[in-house]
């Protein structure tokens, strides 16, 4: 794709492809390879893991290649290399800067898994997590000790969607020549712009949005040049490979994400108006909504949202009447993962996981998926759901 200065919907669809390359097929073929061959001894040899260039099926192919460069232009990074799942990219990239002796720092609003290898593996290795307050911005550096490597960001947060001063946290993390690594994956390249607001690494579960289906493990790392060799060494002794055909899958995903993202955020945005006026609802957490605490901080820099959001209800109804409401529900899946095209609802328990701060809530919360069905469809089945919710809790 010849270098101009394209929109994101324009970008999305013809990244990552060279038709001519490939007989004129319009999207790039899956490439299945493990041993690669060479014309003799001294080229053999001479092998060496590049960008764009096949030397072993465990440092990607020609399709993986693709999609790589993709997101390293839509993130605006210098490399994005793909692993096995998004929790990979995770551990990828927070493995490639610790070691024996160092310390981290990581949101109290992270991801769980994010937390459990925190937790266990890294521990184990010798290094320590310290677990901040999301909201804390530049009085983070007030954490900072002289083994400290790096801050760990998600924003908007798992569960609880605070979303973070990244440019606060990246310049006084750049003054302590600590990094900076971000979980992306609510937002994705399309509505947030990590490396402009001084982000080193970002990380996302491509499983989510840019694959788009519910049907692929994916892990995306996107890095400055700074960071682009350690990470990838990293990756390649770890051994974490994404196959080619869930790179070739992401692939065909990425191309309808912007038109999936805007209908995601379309419903959400719907659904968090109608709960916000439910009864049995305390909060909407959800930073598209001008009463979100953090929605300032979310226009300022953010273009868009994403389908994912939390509700917090307004009593403690029982977990036996807000199982009634889950069970009965027959467009909202209960299942783990989010950002493909069905709609999901599942129980959130933060307070058994905070550290750092406290959660407090009037009633139980909920986070939520919007998928692609008929809003007014989904908005019938919560209605119904509320019934059973209700019934259950006066039973």
């Amino acid at each position: 794709m010849k270098k101009r200065d394209y929109r994101r919907d324009t970008l999305v669809t013809h990244l990552g492809r060279d038709p001519a390359a490939h007989f004129g097929a319009v999207n790039p073929p899956v490439f299945h390879a493990s041993t690669v061959l060479y014309e003799g001894v001294e080229a053999y040899e001479k092998r060496h893991p590049e960008k764009g260039v096949m030397t072993y099926g465990r440092f990607g192919t020609p399709t993986t290649f693709a999609l790589q460069s993709a997101i390293a232009e839509l993130q605006g990074g210098a490399d994005c290399i793909c692993v096995s799942s998004g929790l990979a990219a995770i551990t990828c990239a927070i493995l490639a800067l610790v070691e024996a002796g160092d310390h981290i720092l990581v949101t109290d609003s992270t991801y769980y898994p994010t937390r459990t290898f925190c937790d266990g593996i890294l521990r184990k290795l010798g290094v320590e997590t310290t677990y901040y307050d999301p909201r804390a911005g530049a009085d983070i550096a007030a954490l900072f000790r002289p083994e400290t490597r790096l801050v760990y960001c998600e924003s908007p947060g798992s569960l609880t969607f605070e979303v973070q001063d990244i440019p606060a946290i990246a310049t006084v993390a750049k003054a302590a020549d600590v990094a900076l690594i971000m979980d992306t994956t609510w937002a994705t390249p399309i509505h947030f712009k990590p490396f402009d607001l001084g982000v080193d690494i970002a990380v996302e579960a491509g499983t989510k949005y840019v694959v788009g289906h519910s049907d692929v493990m994916m892990g995306l790392i996107t890095c400055t040049p700074d960071y682009e060799d350690v990470v990838g060494r990293t990756v390649r002794e770890l051994g974490v490979t994404a196959g080619p055909d869930d790179v070739y899958l992401a692939l065909r995903g990425l191309r309808t994400l912007t038109v999936r993202l805007h209908r995601h955020q379309q419903t959400a945005v719907a659904l968090a108006r109608w709960l916000s006026q439910r009864p049995e609802v305390a909060q909407v957490l959800y930073p598209a909504l001008p009463e979100h605490p953090d929605h300032e901080l979310w226009k300022r820099d953010f273009s868009g949202a994403s389908g994912l959001f939390g509700v917090v209800l307004s009593q403690p109804f029982s977990k036996a009447a807000v199982a009634a409401m889950l069970d009965g529900m027959a467009l909202f899946g209960i299942g783990s993962s989010w950002g493909g095209f069905e709609s999901l609802m599942i129980p959130a328990y933060p307070e058994q996981v905070r550290s750092a701060t406290t959660w407090s809530a009037p009633g139980p919360l909920l986070r939520i998926h919007a998928g692609l069905e008929d809003v007014d469809d989904l908005i019938a089945d919560l209605e119904a759901g509320f019934e059973r919710l209700n019934a259950g809790q006066i039973g």
